[in-house]
């Protein structure tokens, strides 16, 4: 099979070797560059990357995607679109290969990405992408948030045994997400998907009473029937809310998000954390017990990491110390502990609750 590595680039220089390694696996490898400054260009050609010199003005990702794929020989049997701050873990190609089979019937796999990791390289968002594909039958859409769109009849596997890792450049603007979001919604209206995430980016930048408007148009939308993203919308209606001081109707939201999708660990822990901020730590420790009880960890960006680090422990170590059960809120402190062993807090919390447990007796 013929395997081949396409993407983006602008002002990575930075990412080009270890990136450029991770993906040495495949056969040939092209990457788009759409205006560096900086030695991004001879650094991936030094490394043998296929380099193209392209501004994409005015800039939007699906274009920039969609001429990057161009560029990917038309005997390609398999595209891999990844990004110069993500990472394959070694040993890719083949296990693609070995699923992939031969033939013409799989069209695009499903796998592994650990969006977020921490400082041990632990995953701490964690869901499934689809952008390795055939040649043909696919574009790129949307002016952000760009999703690869089928124009064949599809066939999906799903490859648990590969993980792509994100290890993003914090320091990078996303400024453009915001225009990019508007322009995607004014020219596909009913899109339920890109309306959630202007809504999302509404709350990012603190616009509470746009992101909630635009939030309750996601929702009323006939396409917006996946539950788990509309009860993120739920939840996030009830942040604004609870920026705005309005208690009531932040609870409201979030028990409608419980009820939208109580399978669901997050708006749980979303109602704890508004419950702990009010000082309602019986009502915290509720939500988080009831929080626990939810085993199944749905791989999609939907997760919050809150639901999953050791934020439920913490939050109910601090209620029990608050309802002098010291010896609980050591408990749960130490399991808390052993998520984020590092946690000067953590730890300073620990030296307390044991030093009021041995006075308490």
């Amino acid at each position: 099979m013929k395997i081949c590595v396409y993407a983006i680039a602008k002002n990575e220089e930075s990412f080009v070797t270890r990136w450029a390694k991770s993906m040495s696996e495949a056969d040939e490898i092209y990457v788009l560059d759409t205006g560096s400054t900086d030695k991004t260009v001879e650094k991936l050609r030094n490394e043998g990357v296929n380099v193209t010199v392209k501004p994409i003005i005015p800039w939007r990702f699906d274009v920039a995607r969609n001429e990057s794929l161009k560029l990917v020989p038309e005997d390609t049997d398999i595209c891999v679109c990844t990004d110069l701050d993500e990472v394959f873990e070694p040993g890719w190609r083949k296990k693609l290969e070995d699923a992939w089979g031969v033939g013409d019937s799989i069209t695009r796999a499903r796998y592994n990405y650990n969006w977020s990791l921490d400082e041990n390289n632990n995953p701490r968002v964690n869901f499934y992408i689809e952008k390795i594909h055939k040649r043909n039958g696919y574009k790129w859409t949307h002016p952000v948030h760009e999703v690869l769109t089928p124009e064949i009849k599809e066939n999906i596997i799903t490859l648990d045994n590969i993980t792509l890792n994100h290890y993003p450049d914090n320091t990078k603007s996303r400024d453009s997400y915001l225009s990019l979001l508007e322009l995607s919604v004014e020219e596909n209206p009913t899109d339920d998907r890109n309306m959630h995430y202007l809504g999302r980016e509404y709350m990012y930048y603190q616009e509470w009473e746009k992101s909630i408007k635009t939030l309750k148009r996601h929702l009323e939308l006939p396409t917006a029937t996946w539950k788990d993203e509309r009860c993120a919308s739920m939840r996030f209606i009830s942040r604004c809310y609870k920026n705005l001081k309005n208690y009531d109707q932040a609870f409201k939201w979030l028990d409608e998000a419980i009820k939208e999708a109580p399978y669901l660990r997050d708006p749980y822990v979303e109602k704890a954390l508004l419950n702990y901020q009010l000082k309602n730590y019986l009502e915290t420790e509720k939500y988080c017990l009831k929080a626990l009880t939810i085993k199944s960890h749905p791989k999609t960006y939907i997760n919050e990491q809150f639901s999953w680090d050791e934020t439920i422990y913490d939050l109910l170590a601090i209620c029990n110390y608050y309802q002098r059960k010291y010896n609980y809120a050591i408990y749960f402190n130490d399991i808390a502990l052993e998520i984020k062993p590092n946690d000067e807090r953590l730890l300073n919390n620990k030296k307390i609750f044991e030093q009021k447990e041995k006075d308490h007796c």
